[in-house]
Order: structure tokens, then sequence, then C-alpha cells
């Protein structure tokens, strides 16, 4: 067991219990992750786990979100200068897309997993496809053959097969270089096509 942790402000102790449930679902997988668990491994008693976040799935839920909030702000600043041609934002889309989901690492899908059929992450996996959606949708706008709903619809499916790709990837299944190639084409075709 660790040695008792110093006392942090509640926003940095939640960053270290986050760092710790990550780094024992890399070692260990998601079913080692209880808070029990997570509080020994960081050294704080139990009752400080279940502060910051209630129970397991709610734990999950904050370490998905956790994940996502850094892909989202890497796709951010990968378009910080979003080129002029549909062909290279459909490039830099895939690329984007599935850099995130290798440094994000297995562990992103094996927590969804973990939460499949949880009622409260089906509504934050909303929130967050609806957030990509609307940033996709942003930077596709320009080069749509389509209206407004047709485009919220096709970034609806381009987000959907970023997904199935990258779970794909993250298995072994297809290089990053494909996965992202293939998601461009797809990106590029929809956004043509009327």
């Amino acid at each position: 067991m660790n040695a008792p942790a110093k006392r942090l402000p509640k926003s940095e102790r939640r960053e270290q219990l986050l760092e710790t449930a990550l780094a024992i679902v890399r070692e260990q997988g998601t079913d080692a992750l209880t808070l029990g668990y997570l509080a020994e491994r960081a050294g704080v008693s139990k009752p400080i786990a279940y502060e910051h976040f209630g129970t397991r799935s709610g734990l999950l839920i904050a370490l998905y979100r956790r994940i996502d909030e850094r892909q989202a702000a890497t796709a951010a600043r990968d378009f910080e200068r979003t080129p002029k041609r549909l062909s290279d934002v459909a490039r830099l889309m895939g690329e984007s897309y599935m850099s995130c989901f290798r440094t994000a690492g297995p562990e992103c899908h094996a927590i969804f997993a973990a939460l499949k059929g949880d009622e409260d992450m089906e509504r934050v996996q909303r929130e967050l496809t609806a957030g990509y959606v609307e940033f996709y949708r942003g930077l596709l706008a320009p080069y749509a053959k389509v209206d407004e709903a047709e485009l919220h619809r096709r970034c609806v499916a381009i987000v959907g097969a970023g997904e199935a790709l990258s779970r794909e990837m993250s298995q072994g299944r297809v290089e990053e270089a494909d996965a992202a190639a293939t998601l461009a084409v797809l990106i590029e075709a929809t956004t043509l096509h009327a």
C-alpha cells in the first residue's frame, strides 16, 4: 500500500485520482478498477474516492470524459489553421481522428465497453458525439453540396465510421495511416456528393 497522500486541493486530488485510475486500466484492465482499489493505489481513504466519483460508473464516465477532453483539445489544435481545399481538410480530419484514438490508447474503448448499457454513459456519449458532429459540420460546411440537415446526418455517419475504423485500428486489424486515409476518402465523398 502507498504512503498516505498529502492534502491536495480538490481539483488536484481529482486529477491525481483520474491519473491513477487510468494507470490501473492500462495495467490491469477495467475489471480491476474499483473505488476501493483506486483509493488504495492513490494512497487516500475510500471516502475520498467516493466523494469525487460516487460510483464505479461515475469514475469510468469521468475517465472517459477526461480522455475525450484531451482528444477534443488535440483536434482543435490540429485545425487551428484549417486548409483551404476539401481534400486537405478531409485528410487532416482522418489523420486527426486516428491520431486521437492512438494517443488515447485501447483503454478508451475498454472504458466505453465497461459502461455499455449504463444510462448515464449513454447520455454522455450522445453529448460528446453531438459535439464532434457540430465540430465536423463547421469544418465541412464551406464545401458541402447538401443542406444543413443532410450535412448534419452525414457528419453523424462520419463520426460512426471514424469510431468503427479506430476500433479496427486499436485491435491491430488496420494500420493508422490506412484508417486515416479511408476516413478521409469517406469524408470527401460524403461532402461533395448531393
